[in-house]
This record gives C-alpha cells, sequence and structure tokens, in this order.
C-alpha cells in the first residue's frame, strides 16, 4: 500500500505566499503544496505554478486533511483565517504582524491561545545569522552595560515591488493592515527579543503625502525598556537608498548591526572598525527555509515556536501603544494600555 502523500497549505498569493510555495517543494519535494486565495478568488497556473493544487476555499482545502498551513494573506484576515485552520487540528504559521490590532484579535483570536503550541509567527529575522551573533553578545554581555540603542530602517516603497503598482499593494493601504508600523514590526520584535519588553513610548507618525497612500509613512518613537534603556526608532517608506540598521552604544564599545549586509562591526577607538561578523552573500531567503524547517518540527510536535502568539501580541500591543501616543501626543505606558 502506498503512503499518503502530506498536503502542506498556503492561504494567499501574494509575494510572500509565494516564496513560502516554492520554499515547501524545495525543501519537501514529496509532498503536496495547496493553496488557497485570501479573498475567494480565482487563482490562474500563471500566479502559483502548474504543481500547485488551487483550492476555492479553506473548507475544501481541509478537506484533504493538510499537515500545516501557512497563513499569508492581508493581516485583517489572519485572525479569522488562523482560527478556522487551528479549530481543524492543522497547525499554523501566520505572516507578522499577527492583526492588525489587540481589539481587531480580540474580536475573535482568544480561542487561538488555547492552541499556542501549534501556533508560530513569522518573525523571520531572528533566523538570520547576524541577528543570532548579536543575540549571543548580548547575552554574554560583550558591550558591558548598555546606554542606548538607535534604529533606522527605510526604504522607498515604490521600489518595493516595482513591477506592480505599490498604491494598491497591502503596505499603501490601511485597510489591508499597511503602513510602516505594521509592514515594519520586525523591527519591533527584535528589539523586545535583543533588550526585552518595553514599559513607555512616545511616538510621532505621519504621513508626508509624496506617496498617495493612506498610511503612515515616517514614525519617529522612543522607546524605553523595563530597566530604563532608551531606543531611538526611525522607520520610513521614504528613503531612495535602502536602510536598515541598529546601532547599539555600550560601556565597551559601540556595535552597528547593518541587517542589509549581515555584518555586525565594533567600534572601540577612534575610527577602529573591529568586524565581529561579515556574510554579504548570504542568501536571504534562508531565513525563511529555516523558519519552515523550524515550523514543520512545531507541527511535528519536535519543537516549541519560536517566536509564540504572546509573544506576536506584545508587539501589536507595542504597536497599537505608538500609534496612541501619535494620535494623543502624549507618552503611553504599556501597563496601562494593557490593563
Amino acid at each position: 500500500m502506498n503512503a499518503v502523500t502530506e498536503t502542506y497549505l498556503v492561504i494567499g498569493s501574494g509575494s510572500i505566499a509565494r516564496r513560502h510555495m516554492m520554499n515547501i517543494k524545495e525543501l519537501f519535494p514529496s509532498v503536496r503544496v495547496g493553496c488557497v486565495s485570501a479573498s475567494g478568488r480565482a487563482l490562474g497556473v500563471e500566479e502559483v505554478g502548474a504543481d500547485t493544487i488551487v483550492y476555492e476555499s479553506i473548507e475544501l482545502a481541509l478537506l484533504d486533511s493538510p499537515t500545516l498551513a501557512i497563513v499569508a494573506s492581508p493581516a485583517p484576515f489572519h485572525v479569522n483565517q488562523a482560527l478556522r485552520l487551528i479549530k481543524a487540528g492543522v497547525p499554523v504559521l501566520v505572516e507578522k504582524p499577527l492583526s492588525t490590532s489587540l481589539i481587531e484579535f480580540a474580536a475573535e483570536g482568544g480561542e487561538l491561545l488555547e492552541h499556542e503550541d501549534k501556533i508560530e509567527v513569522g518573525y523571520n529575522l531572528r533566523f538570520m545569522p547576524s541577528a543570532t551573533k548579536l543575540k549571543s553578545l548580548l547575552n554574554e554581555r560583550f558591550l558591558g552595560n548598555i546606554y542606548n540603542v538607535i534604529v533606522d530602517v527605510g526604504q522607498y516603497l515604490p521600489h518595493w515591488r516595482p513591477a506592480s503598482d505599490y498604491r494598491v499593494n497591502v503596505s499603501a493601504r490601511q485597510a489591508l493592515g499597511g503602513g510602516v508600523l505594521l509592514e515594519l514590526s520586525h523591527e519591533l520584535d527584535y528589539l523586545k527579543w535583543l533588550f526585552g519588553k518595553f514599559s513607555s513610548v512616545y511616538c510621532v507618525s505621519r504621513n508626508s503625502g509624496a506617496l498617495e497612500v493612506d498610511v503612515e509613512d515616517q514614525v519617529d518613537a522612543i522607546l524605553v525598556n523595563s530597566h530604563g534603556l532608551v531606543t531611538n526608532l526611525h522607520m520610513d517608506f521614504l528613503q531612495r537608498t535602502p536602510t536598515r540598521t541598529c546601532k547599539i552604544l555600550g560601556e565597551h564599545g559601540t556595535l552597528i548591526w547593518d541587517l542589509l549586509r549581515n555584518r555586525i562591526v565594533l567600534f572601540k577607538e577612534k575610527d577602529a572598525e573591529i568586524v565581529l561578523f561579515d556574510d554579504p552573500h548570504y542568501d536571504r531567503n534562508q531565513m525563511y527555509k529555516d523558519e519552515l524547517a523550524h515550523f514543520s518540527n512545531v507541527a511535528s510536535g519536535l519543537s516549541q515556536p519560536l517566536v509564540g502568539l504572546k509573544d506576536a501580541l506584545e508587539t501589536l500591543a507595542l504597536i497599537d501603544a505608538l500609534k496612541r501616543s501619535s494620535a494623543s501626543q502624549e507618552i503611553i505606558k504599556i501597563e496601562e494600555y494593557l490593563s
């Protein structure tokens, strides 16, 4: 008797969904790959490939008992789609962010908390080699006391996906969960991971008017963690030259993590650069492959989620607090906001 072939399901057909489907086929060549459109529209072969099974709905896909599923739809759909899958016993990897707000999550996401061991959230930067190196350096107190953190991330939105009109993509539309705070929430996730939870925030977010979008395209914020460490954060959709750096000022020197170059350097003396990690030719798709391999183990019960629901909810709470601070022009204490 032939063994039953497993099915890995992807919800969505955009760029991140197609990346996941490609990686599944490469890492797990024996499984079937299924896809459901996020909006329920018909999908063409040119979008998902002739070797992908296209289902008209999640319910029809569930008839094939998928082993795991990846929710890679726009953020407003994440909770509802994840819930339908998890209630059917299917482990779920939810692309970031978990939802568009805590209120939206609370409307129907409470039941997901009963299945935390089978849900992962896709903050894949944690799988980047330079990120894990930086984490180990900080755990070893390589810099001694840390005085300040400065984060700068930005890229010109029209250059992200030049083959399509950026104004109709998820990043540019409030109704689909766009804006820099949700789209670039990787930075908020790794800051919590590296330095601990934040206790208060002050934020100024705005729309420059230069991009014809209905979301914030630039954010400047001050975040203070529970130990009093201050982080200065800048995020935007406007920089013509892509930038993604984290500068850490410490007792024994200054570290600069350049995420785009996959590089960490230390400055101890004037103009003296010490390279601690450097892999500029790193294939960034490897992060997604490593994330997928890890999630396969989570689905099998062999591993715990690296970024679980509560972790992702803390990031969502941070985003909500930053938005509230910008609207009120006040410092927001996270505990008061969550209570």
